[in-house]
C-alpha cells in the first residue's frame, strides 16, 4: 500500500491527529486509522464495517454507483461472455490471464483432482436424507483437513497452491454428492473427460441406468453461473474467510467457515427467495396485483431478484445472465412451467414500467441464475450449495493473498461497550 501526501485532521477536544491517506487504484481515498487509538485513545465505531476497508486487495473491484464489477482490472461482461470459469480461475488465483499451454496445464490439473478420498463418501451416509445440502458441504469440506494432511500448513508455498486445487476442483464433486444424496439417489463419480460445468451437471443429473448427455447450452449456462459468481468482493463470506485465515485455520476449516456464513438467508440465499415469490405469485393473472403491491409504500412485500443492496445503478452480471436465461428457456420451453411463466411475464411487466425503470429497479443477477437453475431442475435447496461451488476460487484466491500479505494480523475488531460499569459481586444471600 503506498503512501501519498495526503493527510486527514481529526480534531478530539480541541485536540487534532494527522491521518495518513492513501488512494486506491479505484474508489475513493482511505483514511489509515490504524495508530489512532494509540494516539488518541479512541476507537472508531462501523457497525457491519460498511465504511471501513479491512484489508487492501488486487483482485475484485466494485463500483456499486456505476454498475462496475471487475477482476484484476477485466470487467465481468467481457469475461462471462468470451472467457470461461476456469481461466477466470486462473486469472482469480495469478493476476493474468493464462496462455494457451498454461490454461491447458491448469485446466488438466484440475480436472485430474475432481475426485475424493472414497473414505469421505461415509460422511455423507451420517446425515439424515432430509439435511440440507449446505449443512452436509459445510461438514464435508471442513473434513478435507482430516484426509489431506499434506495440504493444510500454511506455511509451505506448495502446501497452499496444492490446497487451492483441491478445494476448487472438489467442490463441484461434493456438491453433486450432497445433491444426490439428499434425492436418494447414488453417487455419480466425475468424468475427465467432460469440462468443469458439463462435469457438474452429469454428476448431478446422471444415473447408472441410463446415458445422459449434457447440452451444450446447459453447460455454457452453467458455467456462466460459476463465473459471474468466482468473486465479489469483501463481501460477509469472504470476510469470514480472511478472519478465519487470520488465526492461521488450515484453508478446509476456512472455506468451511465461507460456506457457513453464505448459508445465511441475507447472503447467498437471494435466488431462492426469488424463485419462493414467483411461486406466491403463481400464475401470470396475478403479477398485476404483485406489481402494484410493491409500488405500495404501506404494503411490505417486494419484487425479490430486483435492483440490488451494492449496485445503486444496474448490476453489470444481469446482462449476462438474462442471455443465458433466454437461451435456456427457449432449449427447455416454459409452456408447461407456471413459475417460469411467471417469471418471464415479471419480468417483461417490471421493465415496461416506469416506477421500477426511473428507481433503477432492474432484474439483476439473482433473479435470472434462479429461473435458470429451475429450468435445469434444480431445486431451490441446491441454488445456495452453487452459489458456494462458484465463489470457492474467489475465497481461495483472497485466503491465498492475504497469507502473503506482510501487513496481516489477527482479526480483533473492537466494540463500543454498552454494558454495566465496575461492579462488586454479591454473595447469593445478600441478593
Amino acid at each position: 500500500m503506498a503512501d501519498t501526501t495526503k493527510t486527514a485532521t481529526l480534531t478530539i477536544d480541541g485536540e487534532s491527529y494527522e491521518l495518513p491517506m492513501h488512494s486506491p487504484t479505484a474508489g475513493p481515498d482511505v483514511v489509515d486509522i490504524r495508530k489512532l487509538y494509540g494516539q488518541a485513545g479512541v476507537f472508531t465505531y462501523d457497525p457491519g464495517f460498511t465504511s471501513t476497508a479491512s484489508c487492501d486487495s488486487t483482485i475484485t473491484y466494485i463500483d456499486g454507483d456505476a454498475g462496475i464489477l471487475t477482476h484484476r482490472g477485466y470487467p465481468i461482461d467481457q469475461l462471462a461472455g468470451k472467457s470461461h470459469y476456469l481461466e477466470v480461475c486462473f486469472l482469480l488465483l495469478y493476476g493474468y490471464l493464462p496462455k494457451a499451454e498454461e490454461l491447458e496445464a491448469f485446466e488438466t490439473t484440475v480436472t485430474r483432482h475432481t475426485m475424493i478420498h472414497e473414505q469421505m463418501h461415509n460422511f455423507f451416509r451420517g446425515f439424515r436424507r432430509d439435511a440440507h445440502p449446505m449443512a452436509t458441504m459445510v461438514g464435508v469440506v471442513g473434513a478435507m483437513s482430516a484426509f489431506y494432511h499434506d495440504s493444510t500448513d500454511i506455511s509451505d508455498e506448495r502446501q497452499r497452491e496444492i490446497a487451492s486445487f483441491r478445494l476448487i476442483a472438489k467442490m463441484p464433486t461434493i456438491a453433486a454428492m450432497a445433491y444426490k444424496y439428499s434425492i436418494g439417489q447414488p453417487f455419480v463419480y466425475p468424468r475427465n473427460d467432460l469440462d468443469y460445468a458439463a462435469n457438474f451437471l452429469h454428476m448431478c443429473f446422471s444415473v447408472p441406468a441410463e446415458e445422459y448427455h449434457v447440452d451444450p447450452i446447459l453447460a455454457r449456462a452453467m458455467d456462466r453461473i460459476f463465473t459471474l459468481h468466482a468473486d465479489h468482493e469483501q463481501n460477509a463470506s469472504t470476510s469470514t474467510v480472511r478472519l478465519a485465515s487470520s488465526s492461521g485455520a488450515n484453508p478446509f476449516a476456512c472455506v468451511a467457515a465461507g460456506i457457513a456464513c453464505l448459508w445465511g438467508p441475507a447472503h447467498g440465499g437471494a435466488n431462492q427467495a426469488c424463485l419462493e415469490m414467483l411461486k406466491e405469485i403463481g400464475t401470470p393473472d396475478q403479477i398485476p396485483e404483485y406489481i402494484a403491491r410493491a409500488k405500495d409504500k404501506n404494503d411490505p412485500f417486494r419484487l425479490m431478484g430486483f435492483g440490488h443492496r451494492v449496485y445503486k445503478n444496474f448490476d453489470p452480471r444481469a446482462k449476462v445472465m438474462k442471455q443465458s436465461a433466454d437461451e435456456v428457456l427457449d432449449l427447455l420451453g416454459v409452456d408447461d412451467n407456471p413459475t417460469l411463466q411467471v417469471a418471464k411475464e415479471l419480468e417483461k411487466a417490471a421493465l415496461d414500467d416506469p416506477y421500477f425503470t426511473e428507481k433503477k429497479l432492474f432484474p439483476n443477477v439473482d433473479f435470472y441464475s434462479g429461473i435458470i437453475l429451475e429450468a435445469m431442475g434444480f431445486p431451490t435447496s441446491m441454488f445456495t450449495p452453487i452459489f458456494a461451488l462458484s465463489r470457492t476460487v474467489g475465497w481461495v484466491s483472497q485466503w491465498k493473498e492475504q497469507l502473503s500479505d506482510p501487513q496481516m494480523k489477527i482479526g480483533r475488531p473492537r466494540q463500543l461497550y454498552q454494558g454495566a460499569d465496575l461492579r462488586d459481586y454479591v454473595d447469593i444471600e445478600n441478593r
